[in-house]
């Protein structure tokens, strides 16, 4: 019983962040571009940086 509990959990607060992602992008779509340009740099950055280490690494 306990694990049924915990899946539920976890979907109604999956449920609850879907639900308050689509509020921001409807009610400040432009706040929410920026965020997700945001997070997209700093993903590319991340990535460019792990390549340039294993890059050293092997030179």
């Amino acid at each position: 019983m306990q694990i049924g509990v915990v899946v539920n959990v976890k979907k109604i607060v999956g449920l609850l962040a879907i639900a308050l992602l689509l509020f921001f992008v409807f009610t400040q779509p432009d706040t929410a571009a920026g965020s997700l340009q945001s997070i997209g740099t700093t993903l590319r950055n991340g990535a460019e940086s792990v390549i340039q280490f294993f890059t050293a690494l092997v030179v």
